[in-house]
């Protein structure tokens, strides 16, 4: 078996599976029995405690070099629309470094593919999104949005709804939230967290990795969504910026073109996007992903 590196360690294949896999399920084996317990006592400001400590200690364990900037950005008796780029699992991770109760907007496969993740997101009880996009599942998740809102939570959002790369573009819905509960919307820049668990393309829980998080200033929810492009443009442009950790880049011909994911390409980088329209065009059978 070929050696890989993690952190300063060489390790056979078949022990970094173990480790990724004693590490990842273990982080969440810990944190959903407690998480359970005060669900069902009804506690909600110690399920929010209870979710800080466990990413504290989370963080603690995979040894993470967080730089993190703009928190005295955030009023923390304010609820937000948090919109976060996307980088993969740790984003959370950082997020929960941010003064405020988060509730968090997770995919249905999240909770219904991932069996011992689903006990963890429904014991933290975050909202359950339906990939299907029908007026029931838009009807639902407003009305967990304003819950959240009234239980004076914030509602954090991954609007590029993937972990493709930067590449990837933001989609309107959480600024349209923001519009529709007058909520502010809280932009908030997160590089580098792919080195930690590069699911799907590699098995390795890394550690030691270097990542970085920026709190944009928040915008008005009234004009959150006229200043959608602009904000997104920002969002961007601080990612690539000088002194972030590096952020995933999407490569097409290395990660696959991901057929029937719903995912569009930021104009921004023309290249991709040219990429990914001419292998639609011209596709005649469907890539199967893991």
């Amino acid at each position: 078996m070929s050696p890989h590196r993690v952190g300063r360690f060489e390790v056979s294949t078949r022990t970094e599976q173990i480790r990724t896999a004693v590490g990842a399920a273990g982080l969440i084996a810990i944190g959903e029995p407690v998480l359970s317990a005060l669900a069902r006592w009804g506690n909600p400001d110690l399920a929010h405690r209870a979710v800080k400590s466990w990413a504290r200690a989370a963080r603690r364990l995979l040894k993470l070099e967080a730089e993190v900037t703009g928190l005295e950005l955030v009023d923390p008796d304010q609820q937000y629309v948090v919109a976060s780029l996307h980088e993969g699992f740790a984003d959370a991770l950082l997020l929960s470094l941010l003064p405020l109760k988060l509730r968090y907007l997770a995919r249905d496969e999240l909770f219904d593919e991932w069996p011992q993740l689903g006990r963890f997101l429904r014991s933290a009880q975050q909202v359950r999104v339906e990939t299907t996009a029908d007026r029931d599942a838009a009807r639902q998740l407003i009305t967990e949005a304003g819950r959240t809102f009234e239980r004076g939570e914030s509602l954090a959002i991954f609007p590029q709804g993937s972990i493709l790369g930067i590449e990837v573009a933001i989609a309107k819905g959480a600024f349209r939230l923001a519009r529709r509960f007058d909520r502010p919307l809280l932009p908030v820049v997160i590089t580098g967290t792919h080195r930690v668990w590069e699911h799907p393309y590699s098995p390795t829980l890394r550690y030691g990795q270097r990542v970085s998080m920026q709190v944009l200033p928040p915008v008005p929810g009234s004009v959150a969504v006229a200043s959608k492009d602009q904000i997104s443009m920002e969002m961007k442009q601080a990612a690539l910026a000088p002194g972030m950790a590096p952020v995933r880049r999407f490569d097409p011909e290395r990660d696959g073109y991901w057929d029937g994911y719903s995912y569009e390409i930021d104009p921004e980088f023309p290249e991709i996007a040219d990429l990914v329209e001419r292998h639609r065009a011209g596709r005649s059978t469907p890539e199967i992903r893991p």
